[in-house]
């Protein structure tokens, strides 16, 4: 059971390799639809700023509330600032956003390309001479690997803001302590970690969704199953690759 469960994940991951490397020659070959990845950029940027920023604010005010008391015990209250922004900007929102973007915008994807599969639309394009990996993977992938940085930034930026609201003005920390704290301890390469890590995020999501919308097959049962895979797989992909990006990232403070 383990055995198998092994190779078909090394045998997926090896098509979506593939996959990558169909996309890549394409973007270098041509340029993608300007309709469609404009409607792409709407998709995963606009639509998801709601559901990016609420996971932010509320992230960095639980970090926050959880953290201030146990600082204060110990009388370093003001370490809650620096410990909320390295916590949001490295790990916390870079993951985070990956993972509501796996939910939404991934979901979509792949119920998307696996209803025009099972409609035979994916085969009417072939017919008419246009690759489907051109016209329908390329937009969505350079949208998603776009687009999952400045969402990262807006969740960290309103993750750190909403933690340091309730940390000031609710919790009535010293305003000054917290922010020279963060100031001193925070590093541009911090930020440049964190969207590093959500651009490969972005971009492991929309391959990943395509790669299964593309493959299914067994009607309207066969594209709810391939959702709930793309989901899967791609929420798996972006906790284990955090791990190993971590690691070398950290190589290069």
């Amino acid at each position: 059971m383990l055995g198998t469960v092994v190779v078909s994940g090394l045998r997926g991951t090896g098509r979506v390799a593939l996959l990558f490397v169909d996309v890549i020659r394409w973007m270098l070959h041509s340029a993608p639809d300007r309709r469609v990845l404009t409607w792409q950029l709407y998709f995963v940027g606009v639509q998801s700023l709601p559901v990016i920023l609420t996971t932010g604010a509320f992230t960095g005010m639980v970090l926050a509330y959880n953290s201030y008391f146990e600082f204060l015990r110990l009388g370093v209250a003001s370490w809650t600032g620096p410990l909320v922004a390295k916590a949001l900007v490295k790990q916390l929102g870079p993951v985070l956003a990956g993972l509501m973007l796996a939910g939404r915008v991934g979901g979509a994807m792949a119920a998307e390309l696996g209803t025009m599969n099972v409609t035979e639309q994916i085969d009417a394009l072939k017919t008419m001479g246009t690759d489907p990996v051109k016209y329908l993977v390329v937009p969505r992938v350079i949208a998603c690997t776009l687009m999952t940085p400045v969402l990262t930034a807006f969740a960290m930026a309103i993750g750190i803001a909403a933690g340091f609201w309730l940390t000031i003005h609710g919790l009535g920390a010293e305003s000054h302590f917290i922010w020279e704290q963060t100031r001193d301890f925070m590093d541009t390469y911090d930020y440049v970690q964190g969207l590093i890590k959500s651009a490969f995020f972005g971009c492991s999501i929309a391959l990943i969704c395509c790669y299964k919308g593309l493959g299914t097959r067994g009607g309207a049962e066969g594209v709810g199953k391939a959702t709930t895979e793309a989901n899967v797989a791609s929420c798996i992909c972006v906790l284990i690759s955090n791990m190993f990006l971590t690691m070398i990232t950290m190589m290069f403070e």
